[in-house]
């Protein structure tokens, strides 16, 4: 039984060849168990892109090679190949390593090529069946077609019909039936009440007997996001001054049946617990999950010394990627819901009396913020300004921004304009450069350059994101190589399961937080030598972990 009779042996160089190179570093280390996913894909992308330009080739009855010297070839791309697999695996533990040291994580042993290997294979099989599967409907399809068209249209037509049939399968049946089990489980999930945690008894705390919202509708991340929130007492310990306790709002999707429902919801009880009165007001956007990062709000509660309130609503108990997917335009109105109920509010209070207002989101939270209002909503009265952390690819601000920056300034802390409205800023600053002083309204975007969540592109699968440029970012392997269609594969496995340590990919750290709400809000009676040992108490404080 020869090989050729049921494998393409362009498809297999080629699947050997993506195979080596996605062996090369991305933006996080990876694990043996990623990296054999990441392989098998690549093997897989490869050995399809092999066949396809196969079949293209013969489709447009292009000439072919004499049989022995299309052997010599097969022989000597096939020797190329397993070189190249052979040095990249080689060199794999290394890559991996010296991304683990820029990020100052501890240094791994060499990585197991037997297990790579068997996860890639497994899913190169699966890959390749289901490959059979259409390609024998294409079959049966273009034959029953050629009896009534031409055969060149009988096989485009044949294709055209098999890919629709498994398109509607894979979003009809598959990925349907995924977000549906998702969907209930993660409901349950949401309703379930942690023991450990129990309802406030303090009446002007949001889930108490007094409360407009009741605890058991707030979901889980809501009852989190409450009962987390640092006391008087704490904040007095680490900031050395008189403190009160910050005001935290939070709505969960059970509390009321509509959007707009749940945000005048929210809007009451912010009332009712005095969150006008407070000198900072911060609008959050949360994750898919309904998780709010807890250093990003627990910064500013502590600049301010608890003289803040916060609000938010739930708009989904699924992960982002999954809420993306099955209620994408849900988070954007729920989010635009409560912007304009709680700015609706702010622009009736005297100017001089009303807090300051900023809205705040990670993530997810950062897209669905930032597509909450547009300029023409606020020109009138516009509030304060906006903290975006992680914001993804498509937050449509920060894509007009970055592209539109100057020349000479990197993508991965670009410089927009003349630095009066917009600043970006990474791990080591960013926010003390503009050519013109911070104006009244003042957005920032905090960002590392080692996100996936916000660097990733499309446009990867053919072309090298300017990031990857020189000069690169300070988190960034200087080993990382653009390759066509691997390396996006690599960064798409990058943003569903890639890990870091706080303050590197998409896990953002307390004090940079700390130093962006400091610059966008520049708050008062704070010294160098205060802010620098808050900085530090924060930063040897334990924060919570989202929930799963």
């Amino acid at each position: 039984m020869r090989i050729e009779n049921h494998l393409s042996t362009v498809g297999l160089l080629f699947g050997t060849l993506f195979l080596a190179l996605s062996l090369s570093p991305s933006l996080l280390p990876r694990g043996d168990t990623v990296q054999g996913i990441i392989s098998g894909v690549s093997l897989a992308a490869g050995y399809g892109l092999g066949v396809i330009s196969v079949w293209l080739w013969r489709y447009l009855e292009l000439p072919r090679p004499h049989e022995r010297i299309q052997h010599f070839i097969y022989l000597g791309s096939a020797a190329l190949c397993g070189l190249l697999v052979v040095s990249f695996l080689w060199q794999a533990s290394q890559w991996q390593n010296r991304v683990r040291v820029l990020m100052g994580m501890e240094m791994v042993d060499d990585i197991r090529a037997l297990l790579v290997g068997s996860i890639a294979l497994l899913i190169f099989l699966a890959a390749l069946l289901i490959g059979k599967l259409f390609h024998q409907l294409q079959r049966m399809l273009s034959r029953k077609l050629r009896r009534i068209v031409p055969r060149r249209i009988s096989h485009a037509a044949g294709l055209l019909i098999a890919f629709a049939v498994f398109w509607a399968v894979i979003d009809g049946v598959l990925i349907a039936f995924a977000l549906h089990t998702a969907d209930i489980s993660h409901q349950q999930i949401d309703a379930r009440i942690d023991p450990e945690l129990e309802p406030p008894t303090a009446p002007m705390k949001t889930g108490s007997a007094a409360s407009l919202i009741a605890w058991k509708d707030m979901g889980r991340q809501g009852r989190r996001f409450i009962s987390e929130s640092p006391s008087a007492k704490d904040i007095e310990h680490l900031s050395g001054a008189p403190a009160q306790d910050p005001i935290r709002v939070y709505v969960g999707l059970n509390a009321a049946a509509t959007p707009q429902e749940r945000a005048e919801l929210a809007l009451e009880e912010l009332k009712r617990v005095g969150g006008f009165e407070r000198s900072i007001l911060v609008l959050i956007a949360p994750t898919g999950t309904g998780w709010i990062d807890p250093g990003g709000i627990e910064a500013l509660e502590y600049l301010y010394r608890g003289d803040v309130a916060s609000i938010a609503a739930q708009y989904s108990y699924l992960p982002s990627a999954l809420s993306l997917m099955a209620k994408g335009a849900y988070g954007v109105e729920t989010t635009r819901a409560l912007f304009q109920a709680v700015y609706g509010h702010w622009t009736q209070l005297p100017r001089s009396s009303r807090p300051a207002l900023y809205i705040f989101g990670l993530s997810l939270g950062a897209l669905h913020s930032d597509r909450s209002f547009d300029f023409y909503d606020i020109i009138n009265d516009p509030f304060n300004g906006a903290l975006w952390s992680g914001p993804p690819f498509r937050t449509g601000t920060w894509r007009a921004a970055t592209d539109r920056r100057h020349p000479e300034s990197p993508e991965w802390l670009p410089r927009f304009r003349e630095g009066s409205v917009i600043r970006f800023v990474n791990q080591q600053g960013g926010l003390e450069v503009g050519e013109s002083p911070w104006g009244d309204f003042r957005i920032v975007f905090l960002q590392y350059a080692s996100d996936p969540i916000t660097f990733f592109s499309p446009a990867s699968f053919y072309q090298e994101p300017d990031w990857m440029k020189p000069p690169r970012g300070p988190d960034v392997s200087e080993d990382l190589r653009w390759f066509p269609i691997v390396t996006m594969l690599q960064l798409i496995a990058d943003m569903i399961a890639g890990t870091a340590p706080a303050g590197y990919g998409h896990e953002y750290a307390v004090e940079h937080y700390l130093d962006a709400w400091f610059a966008l809000t520049e708050p008062e009676g704070w010294d160098e030598h205060e802010f620098d040992r808050l900085r530090e108490s924060l930063v040897n404080k334990k924060h919570p972990a989202a929930l799963p």
